[in-house]
């Protein structure tokens, strides 16, 4: 049975799928003592093409970045519950590090990171309020838009 976070995800219409495999020599999420370290996700959907390609002011809006970090923080959450087995074990979201491929004149990098942040509180409420960075990057793998890693506290 799925634990309260799931419940209210599904809610919302949002069901987790299996977390992409990492592509190189590294895991998807390290757990050291209470803190959980997830590996940054790229914005994949379910079936592992990308939600948004290309750079940030040019081609790709603010609001396509918005579903593409949403989407990144759903491959986030995948991740916790394979670390975990359950969500209900998230203590608190911590932080979110946010990498947008942009545009050297794009500034707006803050703004596209509203998706994964949105759905951070969406899913556990006060306990999904972070701390959050976003770097501009000239370039990300697959040429997705938006990369998040993620950093949360854990029973």
């Amino acid at each position: 049975m799925a634990g309260v976070i799931e419940q209210k995800l599904a809610a919302q219409g949002i069901t987790l799928h299996e977390p992409a495999s990492p592509v190189a020599n590294y895991v998807g999420f390290v757990r050291t003592g209470n803190l959980l370290f997830v590996s940054g996700q790229l914005c994949l959907d379910s079936d592992g093409n990308l939600i948004a390609k290309g750079k940030l002011g040019a081609g790709v809006t603010v609001e396509e970045g918005n579903a593409a970090a949403r989407g990144c923080a759903l491959n986030l959450l995948a991740q916790v519950k394979a670390a975990l087995g359950d969500l209900d074990k998230v203590v608190r979201v911590v932080r979110l590090g946010g990498f947008v491929n942009s545009a050297p004149d794009f500034l707006d990098g803050p703004k596209v990171l509203n998706g994964a942040s949105d759905l951070m509180v969406a899913a556990f409420g006060d306990k999904g309020r972070h701390s959050r960075s976003t770097v501009g990057v000239a370039s990300l793998p697959a040429d997705a838009a938006v990369e998040i890693e993620g950093l949360f506290e854990v029973a």
